[in-house]
């Protein structure tokens, strides 16, 4: 396809809002599109936030904040999103919610238009055969922070072209990532085997063996993290955890994956991490 110049993404959450601003800082025009305005509001006072701190480092002229901000149009309505030569889905991590908007992207977007879907976990095969075009959709998987991570897992399903792969291999390169390419598979790389770390130290604190905060030194200072595995969880959000997990092990069938009682449980608390303010750690405010 030719080069890229308008993007759309669905979802405002923390890595769509994410993921407009690294496009948008790029130079694209992006269409940021969610089902309620106050969700856009939010995304574009995080994004002007953020846009100041990397001003505020020298990463970013200060004259430039307007500009960038100016390149992303907020829409409730998907049809808006009409024009765009690549559109990247970031809604929640279920499957029937993706399959949703994917649909909706299939039928919006002109054909040549690549449908990417910023999945952590979930299959790209799955998801492009619900659509006229999969051989055009990939998966484009973004780290959180979007502004500051490097990596993006580009993932193939099965039916992706050599062509869609370095269509979205150049065009991270462009938003100065780092692209590594995956095949899918439950959890591609990244939280195949971040998850189950991440679910073990859930078991160590459900079963006694230490504290929170001493499972997490032993990792920063024996291991070099430079987190612990449940500052981590915390940070990613433990509902999301869960639902990678449970992708997981119905992906591969293995109870290995099975979550750690006590991450359910937290989730019906609605202990989530630091965006609820309280989840292995309270914290002071929510973010």
């Amino acid at each position: 396809m030719s080069e890229v110049h308008t993007v759309a993404v669905v979802g405002a959450g923390t890595m769509g809002s994410g993921i407009a601003h690294v496009f948008a800082r790029s130079g694209f025009q992006v269409t940021l599109c969610d089902v309620d305005q106050r969700f856009l509001d939010r995304a574009l006072t995080s994004i002007r936030t953020n846009l100041g701190r990397e001003a505020a480092k020298g990463k970013l002229p200060e004259s430039e904040i307007e500009s960038t901000l100016g390149r992303i149009r907020t829409t409730v309505d998907p049809e808006q999103m009409a024009a765009a030569e690549i559109a990247l889905e970031a809604a929640p991590e279920r499957f029937e919610l993706k399959s949703e908007v994917f649909r909706a992207l299939d039928r919006i977007l002109p054909e040549h238009a690549i449908l990417a879907t910023n999945t952590s976990s979930i299959s790209i095969t799955k998801m492009a055969a619900l659509t006229r075009r999969p051989c055009q959709v990939i998966g484009m998987h973004f780290f959180n922070p979007v502004p500051v991570m490097t990596l993006v897992e580009v993932v193939r399903g099965m039916a992706t072209s050599d062509a869609t792969f370095a269509a979205v291999r150049d065009l991270s390169v462009r938003l100065g990532k780092t692209p590594v390419e995956v095949n899918d598979a439950p959890g591609f790389v990244s939280n195949r085997v971040l998850m189950p770390l991440i679910n073990e130290a859930a078991f160590a604190i459900m079963e006694g063996v230490a504290t929170a905060e001493a499972v997490d030194q032993v990792f920063k200072l024996g291991m070099a993290h430079p987190m612990g595995p449940l500052t981590l969880a915390d940070f990613i959000g433990i509902d999301v955890c869960v639902d990678i997990l449970r992708v997981l092990q119905e992906g591969f069938g293995d109870p290995k994956y099975r979550p750690c009682p006590l991450l359910v449980r937290m989730v019906d608390a609605g202990w989530l991490g630091r965006k609820t303010g309280h989840g292995f750690y309270v914290y002071e405010k929510q973010l």
